[in-house]
């Protein structure tokens, strides 16, 4: 293993280690995927029975590899890998994890930048093996990302959109996640996935309901520095309920 990546790659090693995205890292870290061709692959996830047999516990460094893998699928979508999102991805390993595992995990995005990323295949593999509220943090995660520089882009949106429907998100999570990068009525709506003609008592039970969909213990496996992350869901949950309180006059 190449010791430069020691700190991300030194965990145990998850489903994240074999299948498209073991081939898209082995290039990066050498000896540990001697067992891999480093090339993309072919291999379906939609068989159901491999969802079956094969769905495992994702660990701390499967999420990692994930989330890397997608930052720089989106970060290449409009053909320019922009030195905002760079620093947005940057800023946000520091604060989760420090300068040191974030400089090796700079070093792994940028040699994914120069690689094309088998998006289909990797987001299969990601959703047969990855549990819904973790798939959800890389969504928001994504939108993150594209926003990096103050606008989206049309082809990040779309990407992030096709992107989640490989993960196997519902078009609601999906409107809901997209919801919490506005701050007006409409979206708060969407983000607690009701309609505006929802009564009052169905815009708190809905709160509640979402409240609990995107609690940060749910990701609390992964450890300490991914449930800060998952807090950011959690208060612009609880940010479009305030906000739908205050147009309707709710006490």
């Amino acid at each position: 293993m190449s010791k430069k990546y020691g700190k991300w790659i030194g965990g145990t090693l998850g489903w994240a280690f074999g299948g498209p995205l073991g081939a898209l890292f082995g290039f990066a870290v050498g000896s540990m995927f001697d067992n891999v061709d480093n090339k993309p692959s072919t291999q379906s996830y939609s068989d159901p029975q491999y969802k079956t047999r094969y769905r495992h516990h994702t660990t701390h460094d499967d999420f990692v590899m994930s989330l890397l893998a997608l930052s720089a699928a989106i970060m290449k979508a409009d053909g320019v890998s922009k030195k905002s999102e760079l620093n947005f991805v940057k800023s946000f390993f520091e604060k989760q994890f420090g300068v040191a595992k974030t400089n090796e995990a700079m070093l792994l995005l940028r040699d994914l930048l120069k690689r094309d990323v088998p998006v289909k295949q990797v987001s299969e593999q990601i959703r047969y093996n990855m549990e819904h509220a973790l798939r959800l943090q890389l969504l928001h995660y994504m939108f993150g990302v594209a926003r990096a520089d103050g606008e989206v882009d049309k082809s990040e949106v779309d990407l992030i959109k096709t992107i989640s429907g490989y993960l196997g998100i519902s078009n609601k999570d999906y409107e809901s996640v997209l919801g919490m990068f506005y701050k007006d009525v409409g979206h708060a709506y969407s983000v607690l996935e009701i309609s505006d003609s929802s009564s009052n008592d169905e815009v708190k039970k809905a709160y509640r309901k979402m409240a609990i969909k995107y609690h940060p213990d749910k990701v609390i496996h992964l450890g300490e520095e991914f449930k800060l992350a998952a807090r950011e869901k959690f208060i612009r949950v609880k940010d479009a309920y305030e906000l739908i309180k205050k147009e309707r006059g709710i006490k």
